[in-house]
């Protein structure tokens, strides 16, 4: 059983291993038989649910809404802010169609990067961050359905603060977290949140998450 004592720890993570179609999900994404069709379609629908978790206090604004009875105010996201959804490749495509559906006015920017097995460094390959105009109005959700030793969530931080986006701005929502890739990124950036369906127990040697599902982008890909 994934636990969430993690969390507790970390203001900033959010768990939603309580939620009985985020565990109906995660049943089917750690089966070792799931095809990939039916984990790339179970993945989209938890992607809806982490998603829907995640745009939570997204800042808003008040409006004024003509209902076929009546005027009224009613709150919207905040059409100053700007979204971005960074899905880390190749992974992190799949929870990408789940987050448009959510958000559809958000601008998508991927990043390419690669584990380096012997090292289990991030190496990163492909980076098209334009820089904002008014970072201060822009809010960031990384996608990535691992994460592992925190290797590739921190370069992708790295690299959005660089763009002078203010890391309280930045959120990574993922499928499954280790306590060891939390610590890290949390560590390196204390006020990026994240979103998880479940916190498992450990890496094992060469750096995977178990009990976990393997690989997410060979299972999605079916590579």
């Amino acid at each position: 059983m994934s636990e969430c004592s993690t969390a507790t720890t970390q203001p900033l993570v959010q768990c939603l291993s309580h939620h009985a179609v985020a565990a109906d999900c995660l049943s089917v994404l750690r089966n070792r038989t799931t095809p990939p069709m039916i984990f790339r379609q179970t993945v989209h629908r938890l992607g809806l649910i982490l998603m829907a978790e995640a745009t939570r206090n997204l800042p808003t604004a008040p409006q004024s809404v003509a209902t076929p009875l009546e005027t009224t105010t009613c709150d919207a996201i905040n059409p100053a802010t700007e979204i971005w959804l960074v899905p880390i490749l190749r992974a992190g495509l799949a929870l990408t169609e789940a987050a448009i559906a959510l958000l559809p006015q958000a601008r998508v920017f991927h990043l390419g990067m690669y584990r380096n097995e012997e090292t289990l460094e991030a190496v990163s390959y492909y980076n098209k961050l334009p820089k904002p105009a008014q970072p201060q109005h822009v809010r960031v959700i990384i996608l990535d359905p691992m994460l592992a030793t925190g290797g590739s969530a921190v370069s992708a931080v790295e690299q959005l603060l660089l763009k002078g986006i203010p890391q309280e701005n930045v959120q990574m929502v993922s499928v499954l977290a280790a306590p060891e890739g939390i610590n890290t990124l949390q560590t390196a950036y204390p006020q990026v949140s994240l979103v998880t369906a479940a916190i498992d127990r450990q890496l094992n040697e060469v750096g995977y998450i178990i009990p976990g599902l393997g690989d997410a982008g060979d299972r999605v890909f079916g590579t």
